[in-house]
Parts: C-alpha cells; sequence; structure tokens
C-alpha cells in the first residue's frame, strides 16, 4: 500500500501559522485578565513627545547638564534635592585611566601654550582664561602623577514629575533658576524624551551619554545624600527625618538660644513630644520644671521620682511673690531687689486689675491710676524696708514680707493706699487667701518638677502662672544648672499685657543662666496676633510646628515663610508628624518613642485603657 506523501509548507504559510499562534497567545491573554506581575504593575499607557512624556497620568520631563562653572563647592546639588517637588536625579559616573587622561592633557597644554605664544608674538592682550585653563590642567597633571586625583566622566540627569503641562512648566523654571545661580546650565533632552526617561529608571543604562570631564574633588561634591539634615554628635533623638530617614538628634544648647516654641492644634501630639524631649533631656543630665494646667504631668514625673507640686486653694503650698533670688552674681545681686519690684508691679497689675489688661485690648478690671502706681511703688519698697531690706545685698538674706504685709501698709498709707488695700483683701484674708500670702514652702531642688494649675480658678490661673513663673526665675538666677523650663497652654499668659511681658523677659534672658523655655500653645491665631507672642517666637531659635488648623495655616506661613508644600503639608500631618526648625535649618519630622517611653507619655485614653 502506498504512503501517503505529507504536504511541505512555504516560509509564507509557516509566517502565516506562527502569526495565527501569537494572535491566538495574545487573545487567550487578554481573555484571563492581567494576572502578572508586570501587567499589576505597569502604567495603563505611555505616550513620548519631543519635549515631554506622559506616563499613566503624569506628564515627565527630562532635563541633562552641559555646562558647569570652574569650580564646584560641597552641596552645590543640595537645593536640587532638597525641593518640595516630584522629581528623579540620575548620576553615572565614569572611571577613566589616568594613563589615557595624562597623555590627552600633555597635549591640551601643548596646545593652549603654543595660543598663548602666538598671542604674545602678535601683540595682543593676555587672556586670562587661557591662563587659568593652563593654570588649571598644570596642576591636575601634578596631582594625577602623584596619584592625589582621578579622572572621571560625569552625566547628570533630572527628570521632574506634574499633575498638569504647566505644573511641569513651573517645575522646570524652579529647576533652572537654582542651577543658574550656580553658573550651572541645563537642557531639555529634546527628541530624546524616551532615553531620558530610561536613563532615569534604576537599570543603569545612560542612554543620553551626556557627560562632563571631572576629577574627584569635583565629583565628591556631586555627593547626593545631601537632604536637610540635623544630626550632631550630641544631644537626644527628636525623631525621624522624614526627608531621608535619618535621625534628627540635637542639642538645643548648642544654638544662639536654648528656647523653643510648640504649635499645634489639639490631640496633635504636642503634650507627647515635649513630654519625650524632656525625658530624654534628663538623661543627659538637665533638669526640667513644668508648668502643667490640665494635669498631664504626674504619671511622668511620678515614674522619675519627681516634685509634683499642686496648686489650689485647698491645698498646703505656698509661694511667697516677695522672696529674692539668692544671686551669687555680684552685679545681679545689686539688682535683685530692683528686678523684684517691677516683677511685683505687673503682678499686682494682674491681680489689681490695672494696666494689665487683656491684649485683645478689653480690661479685665478697674484701670489703676498714675496716683495708684506711684502709691503701690512707694508701698512696695516700705514693705521691703519694714522687713529690713534695702538695696544693700547683705540684706536680702533676710526672712521677705508677705502680701499681708504689703496689705497693712496700704492701709496705713494716705492717698490711694486703703483704696488699694480693699482691693488686694480678697488675696490676704479673703477667698483666695492662704496660697500667696504666706511664706514659701516649696522646694523645687530636684531633677523634675510639675507645677500643676488645674484645680485653681480660672481668674486666679493667670495670676499663680506669675507667680510660679517668678518663683522660678529667682531659683534660675540663684543656682546655674542645664535646666528646661516647659509653659505649657501659654496663651493663658498671653492673655494679659504684663504676663506677656514676664514671658518675654525669661525668654530674651534664659540663655544667659544656662535655661530653655519651651512655649507651647494651641491656639496660634491669638498667640501670633499679640506683639509680644510674635517677639517671643523671634526670641526662640526652635520651632516645631505640628497638624494645625486651616486658619492657623496661613498665619504661621507668614512668620515662618513657609513654601505651598509646607503649608499643604502642616494641615494634613498625621498625629506626631510635623516641621522642625533649628536655627536656619528645618526638616520634616516623625517623632517616635520607645513602648516604655509611650507607656509613660501618652495622654491617649485608648492607649492608656490597652495597657
Amino acid at each position: 500500500m502506498a504512503r501517503k506523501k505529507k504536504k511541505q509548507l512555504t516560509p509564507a504559510e509557516i509566517a502565516a501559522q506562527a502569526e495565527a499562534m501569537e494572535l491566538a497567545r495574545i487573545q487567550q491573554a487578554f481573555e484571563q485578565g492581567t494576572n502578572t506581575l508586570r501587567d499589576l504593575i505597569s502604567p495603563s499607557a505611555i505616550e513620548i513627545h519631543s519635549d515631554y512624556f506622559r506616563l499613566g497620568t503624569k506628564y515627565g520631563r527630562t532635563l541633562y547638564v552641559y555646562g558647569y562653572p570652574r569650580s564646584l563647592y560641597t552641596g552645590w546639588i543640595s537645593p536640587i534635592i532638597n525641593m518640595d517637588e516630584v522629581i528623579d536625579v540620575s548620576m553615572y559616573i565614569y572611571p577613566v585611566e589616568s594613563a589615557v587622561v595624562m597623555k590627552n592633557l600633555r597635549t591640551k597644554v601643548t596646545q593652549l601654550e603654543a595660543s598663548m605664544n602666538l598671542n604674545a608674538e602678535k601683540g595682543r592682550v593676555r587672556d586670562p582664561e587661557l591662563e587659568a585653563a593652563i593654570t588649571d590642567a598644570e596642576e591636575l597633571r601634578d596631582q594625577l602623577q602623584v596619584g592625589a586625583e582621578r579622572f572621571f566622566r560625569f552625566g547628570l540627569y533630572v527628570t521632574l514629575w506634574a499633575d498638569s503641562l504647566d505644573e511641569l512648566k513651573f517645575v522646570q523654571q524652579k529647576i533652572e533658576t537654582i542651577f543658574g545661580q550656580q553658573m550651572i546650565f541645563s537642557k531639555v533632552a529634546s527628541s530624546q524624551q524616551e532615553q531620558g526617561l530610561n536613563s532615569i529608571m534604576p537599570q543603569c543604562t545612560d542612554q543620553l551619554q551626556i557627560r562632563r570631564n571631572m576629577n574627584t574633588g569635583a565629583i565628591s561634591t556631586s555627593f547626593p545624600f545631601t537632604s536637610a539634615d540635623l544630626t550632631q554628635d550630641k544631644g537626644i533623638l527628636y525623631g525621624i527625618n522624614m526627608h531621608n530617614n535619618g535621625l534628627v538628634i540635637f542639642d538645643r544648647f548648642s544654638l544662639e538660644n536654648a528656647n523653643m516654641v510648640v504649635f499645634a492644634k489639639s490631640g496633635a501630639g504636642k503634650s507627647f513630644t515635649v513630654k519625650l524631649e524632656a525625658l530624654r533631656s534628663m538623661m543627659v543630665g538637665a533638669e526640667v520644671i513644668i508648668i502643667d494646667p490640665e494635669n498631664e504631668y504626674q504619671k511622668l514625673c511620678d515614674a522619675v521620682g519627681g516634685s509634683y507640686i499642686r496648686l489650689s486653694l485647698n491645698s498646703d503650698v505656698r509661694i511667697n511673690p516677695f522672696d529674692l533670688p539668692k544671686v551669687v552674681d555680684a552685679e545681679d545681686a545689686n539688682d535683685a531687689l530692683r528686678a523684684n519690684l517691677v516683677t511685683l508691679h505687673g503682678l499686682f497689675r494682674l491681680m489689681l486689675g490695672g494696666t494689665a489688661a487683656r491684649a485683645g485690648g478689653v480690661s479685665n478690671g478697674p484701670i489703676l491710676t498714675a496716683n495708684e502706681e506711684a502709691d503701690l511703688d512707694q508701698a512696695l519698697i516700705d514693705t521691703y524696708a519694714r522687713a529690713g531690706i534695702t538695696s544693700d545685698p547683705l540684706t536680702h538674706q533676710s526672712t521677705p514680707p508677705t502680701i499681708m504685709n504689703l496689705y497693712d501698709t496700704l492701709l496705713h498709707m494716705e492717698g490711694s493706699g486703703p483704696q488699694l488695700a480693699q482691693r488686694l483683701r480678697k488675696y490676704t484674708t479673703g477667698t483666695f487667701a492662704g496660697i500667696f500670702s504666706q511664706q514659701s514652702n516649696v522646694d523645687i531642688n530636684n531633677q523634675m518638677v510639675v507645677f500643676n494649675i488645674r484645680d485653681l480658678e480660672d481668674e486666679l490661673r493667670p495670676v499663680a502662672m506669675y507667680i510660679v513663673l517668678s518663683h522660678i526665675w529667682n531659683v534660675v538666677r540663684a543656682n546655674q544648672k542645664k535646666r528646661l523650663l516647659i509653659v505649657d497652654e501659654a496663651w493663658q499668659l498671653m492673655q494679659y499685657e504684663d504676663s506677656a511681658n514676664f514671658l518675654f523677659s525669661l525668654a530674651k534672658r534664659a540663655r544667659k543662666y544656662y535655661l530653655g523655655l519651651t512655649t507651647i500653645t494651641q491656639d496660634v491665631e491669638d498667640f501670633m496676633g499679640m506683639k509680644m507672642g510674635r517677639a517671643i517666637v523671634a526670641n526662640s531659635s526652635m520651632q516645631l510646628l505640628l497638624k494645625q488648623s486651616t486658619s492657623a495655616v496661613d498665619v504661621l506661613s507668614d512668620v515662618f515663610k513657609l513654601t505651598e508644600e509646607e503649608k499643604r503639608r502642616l494641615s494634613n500631618f498625621p498625629v506626631g508628624q510635623g516641621l522642625f526648625f533649628a536655627g536656619q535649618n528645618h526638616v520634616h519630622i516623625q517623632v517616635i518613642a520607645s513602648e516604655t517611653e509611650e507607656s509613660l507619655i501618652t495622654t491617649n485614653p485608648a492607649a492608656a485603657t490597652k495597657r
């Protein structure tokens, strides 16, 4: 039986069959859907244009750098890396054999010298650029010869991303401006956007191949990890730098002053941050004094064995505002009585409702006249004199008088003294008697001291904060140590002119006594709307801005000159994140505590319940 001969396919038929099989495979893959990793991560589409490309919904544009100045300085690329824009930066560095470079430099120097000799023969004016080129080439030859330098080819490409072409153009102008200020010239990779996109992808394919010769010194200035950094060899950990995941380790006492202001809306983490700083500062030997208006610091204070002083009308705690500091410095000793008299003037204006009007312009009581001011001044001097205390520093060791003594002095004075005594009576024998009208029995000789004023009446709270701050100030002047003074809810002091002035005076003079003042408030608009509030911020070298209300963002933006990106972030920060300013530097920070630290300082009811 004859076997049937198999038909031979022509090349065209083979190609058609292969194409049909490929179409069938594609059809099958399409019907199965996106089921591979490549399908999941790839963009929906890519469009390549002459001067930009579109990847999904994002627009991109690649620039290349083609011109550099004669000298590059360390950190010249830092402004680009720290921009608040979405950009990709790619650097390609190709080492070149020193022998090849030496040969080329020898030829180049010969050409340059020949050009200079030709100019001299023709009587032309010397060319400084030509002379500088010869000098640079000779120096490079010497350094290459001894192995002090190497030679490289360097390519730098920047790809910008935006949501629209207008935004893309705006970002390009920003980058070109930053480069131009340093005499660095860049161009758009015209008709090479696809090659530019491939060149910035993390696959190490330099398809643009636009390079510049550089030696080791110049290459080293291009080190890319130059984002905003606040890491020091000493200090405490404040958190994580969100720009580069580095640690923000900082010593606030290394600045021109150690003052700090903390602005945040309720629940943004301001008390958590400040308590964490206080705890870590104690580990490096600092003492911490806190004015606590909401009983938030007791748990931490008890945990570290601190002194927790509860001020209320029912407590046994007494603070005498007439106490004088036991200062050692001769200049301060001579001025101690006069300084305390000025402080007492502000206190009694606050207590008597005089010129201590609310910062908003609304008086909180009857106004002291000029005669009443004069009588009060004389009464204060006479009260100290009756206790044997004069301007002579040797008399300052005597037992100080109290408000009861001042009341008695005013009562027996002529003029407005008896009327002032009557207005002062509620602090001596009336409703508010006792707490500030007897000799002090407070000892703040501890590494952490907390003054709790939560249980004081609203009317008495600003007076208490003023007296406590005055007492702390006397202790600070008498015994200079590394200390932090934390004033929580500072807006309560800022409501009144005299207490606001006193807080500003502390901020201005704290540096001399090794004191760092931390001012915390959530009423940003009221605080910054006051002259003294802005002055306190100006005298604070550190600022921490956590999440803010929308209305507060505009106020802070004007004061701190925030960028549009920083303004946008400020109202959307999660709890514990914010902008951390230290001197001229600022970073986006995430405050992080260990489990042990968090258990001591958290005020979150849910977290406390879990524990």
